[in-house]
């Protein structure tokens, strides 16, 4: 086993069109945390010129989701998708600044996993907040994880 240092940097290099599209970046991440980050820009923002919620509910989702999957294996994945997540909405960004979403592991069975999220501003304000349920893909479950190029994404 090795650090996870290199899934970190091969994450930030491979994420998703999503994450491509939008710019969210992981920043970083550890066993049952996750942090996501993100400059606003005017494309982000809604028609009051502040940080729309579903970029805001993506960040929160993808943050939890990374705080299931760390894997200290280098070269290896752990994947999960979302049950459910339920958001709430408490303050505001704007376009120029950086928001960050801080994801923590709260818990877990064999297949099923639990989370919180906390989305700040550049000012430490809380914006929003997500508590998630997970469950991992087959293989997933093994903190180990499963090589890379045989993910199986059932």
């Amino acid at each position: 086993m090795s650090n996870g240092g290199d899934n970190l940097a091969f994450e930030q290099q491979h994420g998703s069109g999503l994450q491509k599209m939008l710019g969210y970046r992981l920043t970083k991440w550890g066993p049952d945390h996750a942090v996501v980050s993100l400059v606003v820009a005017a494309q982000h923002c809604n028609r009051a010129g502040i940080l729309h919620g579903g970029v805001l509910a993506t960040m929160l989702d993808t943050a939890s989701g990374y705080a299931c999957c760390y894997c200290p294996v280098a070269g290896n994945i752990r994947r999960c998708l979302t049950l459910s997540l339920t958001t709430q909405f408490m303050g505001q960004a704007k376009a120029g600044e950086t928001v960050r979403v801080m994801a923590q592991r709260q818990g877990d069975g064999r297949k099923i996993i639990f989370t919180t999220a906390t989305a700040v501003n550049e000012q430490g304000k809380i914006i929003g907040s997500a508590s998630g349920t997970f469950r991992y893909h087959r293989g997933s479950e093994d903190e180990n994880g499963v090589p890379r190029e045989s993910d199986d994404t059932d």
